[in-house]
This record gives C-alpha cells, sequence and structure tokens, in this order.
C-alpha cells in the first residue's frame, strides 16, 4: 500500500514540474526599440522597465524598426473617506499610452492605452516624509503592473498599418 502511496505522489510531483517548466515566451520572434520617453524620473522607470521586459522575452533590440514609443503620466488627488473627516486618503492614478512604430511602413502598428490607480493615507503634514516615500512607491508599483498588462498585450499585435 505505501509503495502504490509513493507511485502516486511521484507521478504527481513529476506532473508540477512538467507544467512549471514550460516556457512562457512570446510567441512570435519581433524585436523592439524604445524611443525617447519624457517625463523626466517617471519616464525614467518606465524605459528600464520596457527594456527589463523586452530583454526578459528576448524582444529587445536598440536597431529594431519597430519602435515602442509610450508616455505614463501621475495623478493624485486627496480626499476624505468618512464622515468625521479623520481619514484622508490620496489617490494616485497612473495612465499608460504605448504606439508601436514601424520605421519601414511609416505607420502606427499597435496602441495600448490603461491606467491603474492605488490608494495610501495621507498623513496631513508636509513635515512627513511617509507621504512621499508612499508616493515614490505607487508610483513605482503602478509603472510596474502597466509595463506587464503591455507586456501581455504584445501577443495579440497584428503586423499592420492602423487606420
Amino acid at each position: 500500500m505505501s509503495k502504490i502511496k509513493l507511485l502516486i505522489l511521484l507521478l504527481i510531483s513529476f506532473f508540477f514540474v512538467s507544467c512549471s517548466s514550460t516556457n512562457y515566451q512570446v510567441k512570435n520572434n519581433h524585436k523592439y526599440s524604445i524611443a525617447y520617453i519624457s517625463g523626466g524620473y517617471d519616464g525614467l522607470v518606465l524605459k528600464k522597465q520596457l527594456i527589463s521586459k523586452l530583454r526578459g522575452f528576448g524582444s529587445y533590440d536598440q536597431n529594431s524598426r519597430k519602435s515602442i514609443q509610450s508616455e505614463i503620466t501621475h495623478s493624485a488627488e486627496v480626499f476624505v473617506t468618512n464622515i468625521d473627516n479623520t481619514s484622508e486618503r490620496e489617490e494616485v492614478i497612473s495612465s499608460l499610452k504605448v504606439k508601436i512604430f514601424d520605421t519601414k511602413l511609416n505607420c502606427v502598428i499597435f496602441r495600448f492605452e490603461d491606467q491603474v490607480s492605488q490608494f495610501y493615507i495621507y498623513a496631513s503634514s508636509e513635515k512627513f516624509l511617509s507621504n512621499t516615500k508612499a508616493l515614490e512607491t505607487i508610483k513605482y508599483n503602478n509603472t510596474e503592473e502597466l509595463v506587464k498588462s503591455f507586456m501581455n498585450s504584445l501577443v495579440k499585435i497584428e503586423f499592420g498599418c492602423l487606420k
């Protein structure tokens, strides 16, 4: 009886190992370059994350004819969430717009737009560094999520000019 249990456990472990070792790369082997991204520090963070993800999929080539042109914006607004005005929260909304431009065809072949938002409890004094740190962390996390969403959408590209 114990031999049967061990064999079943062995088969289950082989199944999990085979499922976890599947290669999840982008099916098409298209290469992309990244154009200049404005926005100061936020643009730099976006560019670094895009390059990192593209290299991870083997899809980054600085000299590619398909150029990723992107723009990221972050906006924040403070609002009160309860009746007695004791808890203020700040919502950070991050928006990403991406176009993939084919220099050979001289047209846009793909557009992507998405936004994500997060909240944090806002300390109502300028002296607290936690507000600044929370805002930086949320912007970074939002950028990371938007880049992941964009990378997942790359498998849906049909390479022809958009109207």
